[in-house]
């Protein structure tokens, strides 16, 4: 072997405007790109760092000296798990996503296969992508609606968790009646807001409702899911692939996001655990770039729904090679992760 390297540059990506949910409002989102070099061959990953989770692009420069150490041969990935876990056991996933993104591109490139067809998964049609409606005040979100429509979306996610969201969901179902509506309240509900919320989301014909009340009570998730005909999708719930089967009382489905899960090998094992309790399935993502996005894209194919607009609601993404019309992302199928650097 030659050559071999753990490097990593961070960079700010801008949304195109400000992307706004119930916790917070932001346009720049520090994203760090990590390469493993072996012989000659490069693998990459994204860590696309929440707060939410204990993590900012503080932490990830912090402690990615220490937990590069863990990837030396990208093909153990058993062993790249578990030296990422003796390291640091339960935070950082972000970190370990990058880490285990880029031993698996390497693999890939080094065999010429996209990540998808080295691991063996469906070639399934991917699942139609939402496009998030940030929160904003109702004209604003009514814009980004009517935008997104025109553009030829026909899921949108909106985001929800204000004393106004009955007057945002009738806005918005007003302005895009024939499109189908996800809703995400990001757990900043109350028990009866939630409860009083349930009529408006069947008048507004809602697909699904995610994360309405806080992380920690499955008990509240567990009654409103007995109430509601709209099925609900754990999302700041699930923390760990552990996680899973605690959810499986509260929730009728869960969104895996490979940066708080600990990468794609992670969320493929979150998927199976879910499937195996019964529970419906979500890729989503952070605001990250087309490399980030790729990742998940390649599992998507064994999911339900999909929520992958992270990238595009960019103004600057460093990577190209993705292939969207409107709401339809096509498998990528270029080796490795299939996105190269602009």
């Amino acid at each position: 072997m030659d050559g071999v390297s753990v490097s990593w540059e961070t960079l700010e990506l801008h949304t195109a405007q400000p992307f706004g949910i119930a916790r917070w409002t932001h346009s720049v989102y520090p994203r760090t790109i990590v390469t493993f070099t072996q012989d000659g061959i490069v693998g990459r990953g994204e860590a696309a760092p929440n707060a939410f989770y204990g993590e900012t692009h503080g932490t990830v420069e912090a402690v990615l000296p220490l937990l590069a150490e863990a990837l030396t041969d990208p093909w153990d990935w058993d062993g790249l798990r578990a030296g990422l876990t003796a390291r640091m056991p339960h935070d950082h996933p972000s970190v370990k996503c990058a880490l285990e993104m880029a031993a698996l591109e390497w693999c890939a490139v080094s065999v010429g296969l996209p990540v998808w067809k080295l691991l063996g998964l469906s070639p399934a049609p991917l699942p139609r992508s939402s496009y998030t409606v940030s929160l904003a005040d109702i004209p604003d979100m009514r814009r980004q609606a009517r935008e997104a429509v025109a553009a030829g979306h026909t899921v949108l996610k909106v985001k929800l968790g204000t004393e106004r969201d009955t007057a945002i969901l009738e806005a918005l179902r007003e302005e895009a009646p024939k499109v189908a509506l996800r809703v995400d309240a990001n757990a900043a509900w109350t028990r009866p807001q939630a409860k009083r919320m349930l009529g408006v989301l069947d008048a507004a014909r809602v697909e699904l409702l995610e994360q309405p009340l806080a992380a920690d009570d499955l008990a509240g998730h567990a009654e409103l899911r007995r109430l509601s005909r709209v099925p609900l999708v754990a999302d700041e719930s699930l923390h760990h692939v552990r996680d899973v089967i605690a959810l499986a009382e509260a929730f009728d489905g869960v969104n895996l996001k490979l940066a708080k899960l600990g990468g794609p090998l992670q969320a493929l094992a979150a998927l199976r655990l879910a499937r195996a309790h019964g529970l419906s399935v979500m890729i989503g993502c952070m605001i990250e770039s087309s490399l980030g996005i790729s990742a998940a894209a390649h599992l998507a194919g064994l999911c339900d729904w999909a929520d992958l607009d992270g990238a595009l609601l960019l103004a600057d993404d460093p990577f190209t090679g993705l292939e969207w019309t409107a709401g339809e992302l096509a498998r990528p199928q270029g080796v490795g992760w299939g996105v190269t650097r602009g």
